[in-house]
């Protein structure tokens, strides 16, 4: 193993614990088990910290695998953000603005599909940091569903985080968070975008405190 891949699992280690010390983070797996399977656990998207707590909550062996969906911009500016992005993360990376993109975002989330990595996706595409529950979703989700029909699309609510880490604020606040799974969904045959992204987002919307599946 290389002298960088040591490093990278020493600092996963640390990252994950620190977001656990820092949160109290509890994992609620209402819907589904963990599985080794690729699967794509589509969250609400509040902070950067969102898929660290995600991750932090997955057993060591499904950590390894998962990788979340982020933006290139973000995660490549500097030497310390590049190292976490594509060594410790080891995150699908795209470029947001579609202008200069030089790769298809769907085609880089199949093939890390296909190599048995499952993902972490946040469909609102950007952070939520208004007072709706949920911002409205893009069409990634529909389009890397339509791309693999077969694969598990988890619906994962995670709460509290906003607060912990408020936008603008530098030191977080010490506060439970709960990262709550709900039930798989696959597309269906016959299923539309519309209707897809309607039942999609419903799905993460019932596992909202008072949704009536988290607890």
């Amino acid at each position: 193993m290389e002298t960088h891949d040591v490093i990278a699992q020493v600092v996963a280690s640390g990252v994950t614990a620190f977001a656990r010390l820092l949160t109290g983070v509890r994992g609620n797996w209402v819907g589904c088990m963990p599985d080794r399977g690729p699967r794509v656990y589509y969250a609400n998207h509040s902070s950067h910290g969102d898929f660290v707590l995600i991750w932090s909550v997955l057993p060591r062996s499904l950590r390894l695998s998962t990788r979340p969906v982020a933006g290139a911009d973000y995660w490549l500016k500097g030497r310390l953000r590049r190292f976490l992005g594509q060594r410790v993360f080891r995150a699908v990376l795209f470029d947001r603005t579609a202008s200069i993109r030089e790769a298809d975002p769907i085609g880089r989330m199949v093939a890390a599909l296909d190599a048995q990595a499952s993902l972490i996706l946040f469909p609102e595409g950007t952070r939520n940091t208004g007072d709706q529950l949920l911002l409205p979703f893009k069409a990634g989700l529909y389009h890397l569903a339509k791309a693999r029909p077969g694969i598990e699309l988890v619906p994962v609510w995670i709460d509290n985080l906003n607060r912990v880490m408020p936008k603008g604020e530098v030191i977080p606040l010490p506060l439970l968070c709960t990262v709550t799974f709900g039930a798989p969904l696959q597309l269906e045959s016959s299923e539309g975008r519309a209707e897809f992204i309607e039942r999609s987002r419903g799905s993460l919307l019932q596992l909202a405190p008072g949704g009536g599946l988290a607890r």
